[in-house]
């Protein structure tokens, strides 16, 4: 079933105040709670309703902007939302909860796991971000304050005011209805709960209202914001022993929650860096219960090892597909589970498929550019014309990898080489300009990148894992509180979710290839010609002749649905371009069968996306069965598959996933 989609009625991009969650932002719930009176059936409401208008480069309006309320279609009656993974077990080992605890426990986890789906590390202009920078937005709150006393004194005057009123019972202060931290009765029908619960939403209501009142940079007010919101989700009430379900867990386990909370924390502090474990490593391996597939390494150099999976079918298509992932994550994000593997989709429909694993670079590796890469890539490529005997393969590259895979076909095209007949290209930003002024781009200045640069090239590499912490703070609620809660006041283990362990496995980046990640996000090479240079060649990107499939999320953001539009432009007017319904990891990882799954596909057309919206078509359910009819359309006669992998020239090695991927 498909049917037209109303042009207004997708609008992905994140402003600065985006960040901040539903629950710590009034103007959100404000706008939520509108939308929610005015509409009986919002189909995109889900996906929709944390979305804001990207921040204008002529006025930066970040505040204002935020306000705006997407439009959803008349035409479609249902109302979607991302499928929720399995949730883990929570721990109750010392005494079993009771049945309405334990599943409170289960519908924490469960969120868990969904709200860190969505928000994976990835390459995207906070790459290398320092907490130094986020005293930028402390700077400027308080310059604020010191600048403008009136209007402090104003709304501190109204602040003791309501916390007056809390104090004495007559405040009708409340946080968003939807804000599951507070949904236990409790923080209702205790009078000291409920103090406290009316004293942080007034608290944060007048913080927010303050900086809406203030007269300041508006970049700098957005930097602000954010402080802020992290400051306010901080200081929430939920966050300490008060929570009434640590209370009712504590009871229930006769106090051994608050033993198990007090053994995560300090195995956190030992092991990971001081911030709550995102997920149970140990119920994860390798080659045990994740990247499943068969296949074997056929090819390997310094860089790289390429991975040739056993075909499933009895007859493959010619042309293969050549997976080039991230250089910030690996690669087994496509091989993650059987039940969402995107690999084991692929073979299965009689694509040959290889994928690309990144060596884990280091100290040693610090040269490695951008140049190094795409050579690497182009020996693989080789590899695998070679293995298949065709003359030429589709080239995957999503986020950073698809930075990547546009660099290396820009170089073929300046080349004359006709390696690469089609690019598929999952969440990719190759027009940062789209990104820059949104709440993604709040820290870029060039200030800010050189002290960056400086501070990679001085240790040779930029780690993963601290890029992680960074990152965790610009959503904290999501990503921090929601764990403190889980693993230390309510003594549970972490998920054991698949998503989960591969985003916490995380890699380096040579410094050289970093500094030209943030030289792409500040020239956009891949909009203006000959910015870039690949193994000595500049790049036009306008000289590259390839069909292309793009695909975006609604509530990715990351790399916000908008700014991953121009990349189908960039490929040329024969692109597609695919908009699915969900965020950045779980717009990968959406095999069909997913629960109420939905996307819009149509040829790109002019610069307006939300105008390509209008002539897009929604079809329920996964785009992987229409992005594996555009492929097959394009991957050449069907013959025999191969009864072994590899070649006389490329040898099978040792079994999939290989050897680089095992690297810490």
């Amino acid at each position: 079933m498909s049917d037209p989609v109303d042009t207004k009625a997708f609008n992905g991009a994140q402003s600065a105040e985006n960040l901040m969650s539903e629950e710590t932002n009034p103007k959100r719930q404000a706008a939520a709670t509108k939308r929610a009176k005015a509409t009986t059936t919002v189909p995109v409401k889900k996906v929709a309703a944390k979305s804001a208008k990207p921040v204008k480069k002529a006025a930066v309006k970040a505040t204002k902007v935020a306000r705006a309320a997407p439009v959803a279609p008349k035409a479609v009656a249902k109302r979607p939302a991302v499928a929720k993974p399995k949730a883990a077990k929570p721990d109750t080992r010392a005494k079993p909860a009771a049945p309405a605890e334990a599943a409170n426990s289960a519908e924490l986890v469960s969120r868990l796991t969904e709200d860190a789906a969505n928000n994976t590390l990835a390459v995207n202009p906070f790459i290398g971000l320092r907490f130094e920078d986020l005293g930028e937005g402390v700077k400027a709150l308080f310059g604020s304050a010191v600048q403008q006393p009136a209007k402090v004194a104003q709304h501190w005057a109204a602040y003791a005011l309501e916390l007056g009123k809390v104090v004495s019972g007559a405040s009708d202060a409340e946080p968003y209805p939807k804000d599951k931290r507070f949904a236990d009765p409790a923080w209702r029908s205790s009078g000291l709960l409920k103090r406290l619960l009316q004293a942080h939403a007034a608290t944060g209501s007048v913080i927010n209202n303050y900086l809406d009142a203030i007269e300041m940079d508006p970049r700098d007010k957005a930097r602000a914001q954010l402080v802020a919101s992290i400051y306010i989700d901080a200081i929430a009430p939920s966050n300490a022993l008060i929570n009434p379900a640590a209370i009712k867990r504590a009871k229930e386990t006769r106090g051994q929650s608050l033993v198990k909370g007090m053994k995560n924390l300090v195995g956190d502090w030992r092991d990971n860096g001081g911030l709550p474990s995102s997920v149970d490593k140990s119920k994860f391996e390798l080659g045990k219960n994740l990247c499943l597939t068969p296949g074997q390494v056929v090819f390997r150099n310094d860089v790289l090892e390429l991975i040739q999976y056993k075909p499933q079918t009895a007859e493959v298509y010619t042309r293969p597909l050549v997976i080039c992932p991230p250089q910030v994550n690996k690669f087994y994000a496509m091989d993650l589970s059987p039940e969402k593997s995107l690999v084991k989709f692929v073979v299965e429909q009689g694509v040959q498929i290889f994928c690309v694993s990144w060596f884990n670079p280091g100290e040693k590796q610090r040269d490695w550019d951008m140049s190094t890469y795409c050579k690497a890539l182009d020996e693989a490529v080789d590899a695998a014309r070679d293995i298949t005997g065709s003359p030429d393969i589709t080239l995957w590259g999503a986020c950073s990898g698809g930075m990547t895979a546009a660099s290396y076909v820009g170089w073929l095209a300046a080349t004359g080489q006709s390696k690469v007949a089609n690019v598929v290209s999952p969440v990719c930003t190759l027009d940062p300009e789209n990104v820059s002024d949104t709440s993604m781009g709040l820290f870029m200045t060039p200030e800010s990148v050189a002290t960056i640069k400086a501070a990679t090239k001085a240790k040779g590499y930029i780690d993963g894992e601290a890029l992680a912490r960074v990152f965790a703070w610009l959503r904290p609620n999501d990503l921090i509180w929601s764990y403190w809660v889980n693993n230390y006041l309510l003594g549970n283990d972490p998920p054991a979710f698949d998503i989960l362990y591969w985003n916490a496995d995380t890699t380096r980046l040579p410094a050289a290839f970093h500094a030209d990640l943030l030289d792409i996000m500040q020239e956009s090479p891949f909009i203006h010609a000959n910015k870039l240079k690949v193994l000595g060649e500049p790049i036009d990107m306008r000289k590259v002749k390839v069909d292309a499939y793009i695909v975006a999320g609604i509530t990715d953001h990351i790399t916000p649905w908008k700014a991953c539009y121009p990349t189908a432009r960039i490929y040329g007017d024969k692109s597609t371009f695919t908009l699915v319904n969900a965020g950045h990891l779980q717009s990968l990882l959406n095999p069909p069968g997913a629960a109420k799954s939905f996307f819009l596909t149509g040829k790109v057309g002019g610069p307006d996306a939300e105008a390509w919206t209008a002539g897009a078509t929604r079809i329920d359910g996964s785009w992987w069965p229409n992005w594996m009819d555009w492929m097959h359309r394009r991957s050449g006669d069907k013959v025999r598959a191969p009864a072994k992998l590899g070649s006389a020239k490329n040898k099978p090695g040792v079994a999939a996933p290989g050897e680089y991927v095992m690297q810490k």
